[in-house]
């Protein structure tokens, strides 16, 4: 943990220099997942031609290296001013409105670059509560590394097990739940349906807590404005009473507002992932 914060405290030029080689490497040396990413990139933008897709590839890896390199190794030591510097949170009001009335807030988001720095601008930025349900890296060591990296600015992780054990304080204690929805699912819980043109499987927690506990629910948009600086809009999508809603509409609205932020910034999303393997 000692190296990693040493290198933190380097200026994020300088990390953009290791992220550039590093660049290099998966893209010419290893050729980093190549027929996964464009196997997707296929799938998902058949209009756009040979050229097209494999310059989209080469600028994910660009994306890639800057956000899981430069970037989250930076926020283990970032300052709050250079944060809210490289990270514009927009209408953080709205969300934090509801918690001060009494009311848990979903927020689902997908794993668009740079999703790591959305965690923390999300907790510094609010007035309320925030807790990020995530998934337990295999490796002790990398695990302990990126909760360090995410609590920075005082944000609250809780793995997905231990979350499944303490969801009724969803009601007891209001705060913001924010949930990465576009995790590929492992077990028979799942809805599938059509993402960016193929079958995918969704985990369907947002719906159940939103309609079971009647909880708003908001879309968090992340666009990229240049290197290392990001803007994140919320937007509500969802909100009670769910009476006579069709089943999975909180799910298929999330999609189509997922859809909508790929489209928009195609390079930012983790094609990499092997995200439609049903």
């Amino acid at each position: 943990m000692f190296f990693f914060r040493l290198l933190s405290r380097l200026p994020l030029w300088v990390l953009y220099l290791f992220s550039d080689f590093i660049y290099l490497i998966a893209r010419y040396v290893i050729s980093y997942r190549k027929k996964v990413i464009d196997e997707n990139l296929k799938y998902a933008f058949p209009e756009k031609t040979d050229a097209e897709r494999k310059t989209l590839r080469n600028r994910f890896y660009r994306n890639f290296t800057d956000a899981f390199f430069a970037e989250t190794i930076k926020m283990l030591t970032i300052s709050e001013k250079e944060l809210r510097r490289r990270f514009h949170v927009v209408n953080q009001e709205i969300i934090d409105q509801e918690v001060l009335q009494g009311k848990t807030a979903l927020m689902m988001a997908g794993h668009i670059f740079n999703w790591e720095m959305a965690i923390l601008g999300v907790a510094l930025n609010t007035e309320v509560e925030a807790e990020t349900v995530y998934l337990k890296l295999n490796n002790p060591f990398f695990n302990q590394l990126m909760l360090a990296i995410r609590t920075h600015f005082g944000g609250i992780m809780t793995e997905v097990k231990e979350f499944r054990k303490s969801m009724i304080t969803l009601r007891s204690r209001p705060r913001i739940l924010h949930l990465a929805a576009d995790q590929r699912p492992t077990g028979k819980d799942k809805y599938q349906r059509e993402f960016l043109n193929r079958p995918a499987n969704f985990y369907e927690g947002g719906e159940m807590f939103a309609k079971k506990m009647s909880l708003p629910v908001f879309f968090g948009t992340i666009t990229k404005q240049k290197r290392g600086h990001y803007r994140f809009e919320y937007e509500k999508m969802a909100e009670p009473p769910y009476d006579g809603s069709d089943p999975h509409s909180v799910t298929d609205e999330f999609c189509r507002r997922l859809e909508k932020n790929i489209r928009n910034q195609p390079d930012l999303y983790l094609w990499s992932h092997k995200r439609w393997k049903i």
